[in-house]
């Protein structure tokens, strides 16, 4: 199965020599797992002339505000609705997961609560399972046909199910402790010396990005 990743951002230029940009760390979440990738860089107005070139499409993380007035948001949102009618599996990581509930009539907003860093605890129906986040904004309104299905005290639509066309979670099961470690340098003017130290002291301890990656891996496969 061929996946498109559709790459919204970079990773900070101090970090990629140990892990790699964005796409990277996707393929290796989802290595092994039947699939093959290529990737459309977007932010740069790279973009598939199909919503068919791919099997399935994943959006990645960005730094970028899915409110703010850059040029390629307004075609990524016109392809995500067209993905979406033609039924082409979608799966939204951070900016992707909130990028595709605007697309699809959702409100994005700067979440006056602050910041979710490093380890975060998400409710997924019975089960607690943890991954790492780094976000300010926030899906605040679902779009109609969203079903929330995993969520925390903090971000109550951390995790979207659109029927059998798109999967969309707030937290990054590609970051792992490396990553989270070089945003705590890089991006340690951006966000309050509390969380980063909140962040800094949940490194090492496990978390259920395999699981999530599973759960990626099954909606992208199952039959259509």
């Amino acid at each position: 199965m061929r996946i498109g990743i559709l790459q919204t951002g970079d990773a900070p230029p101090e970090i990629v020599p140990d892990t790699g940009d964005y796409p990277d760390m996707f393929m290796r979440l989802l290595a092994d797992r039947g699939f093959t990738f290529r990737t459309w860089r977007v932010l740069d107005g790279d973009f598939p002339t199909d919503v068919h070139q791919a099997d399935g499409w994943l959006i990645t993380g960005s730094k970028f505000g899915v409110y703010e007035d850059h040029a390629f948001l307004p075609p990524l949102r016109t392809f995500i609705r067209d993905a979406y009618a033609a039924r082409v599996p979608m799966v939204g990581i951070c900016f992707g997961h909130q990028i595709i509930a605007q697309a699809l009539g959702g409100v994005v907003e700067k979440f006056a609560g602050g910041w979710s860093i490093g380890r975060t605890e998400y409710r997924f129906g019975d089960e607690t399972l943890s991954m790492n986040a780094w976000h300010q904004d926030q899906v605040t309104t679902r779009p109609e046909g969203a079903e929330v299905i995993g969520q925390s005290d903090f971000c109550a639509n951390a995790a979207l199910i659109y029927d059998d066309r798109a999967l969309t979670v707030q937290a990054h099961p590609e970051f792992d402790d490396t990553v989270v470690r070089g945003l705590l340098v890089s991006r340690e003017d951006v966000v309050p010396t509390e969380d980063l130290d909140r962040a800094r002291r949940s490194l090492g301890q496990p978390n259920d990005a395999a699981r999530i990656a599973t759960q990626i891996a099954d909606f992208f496969h199952k039959p259509r």
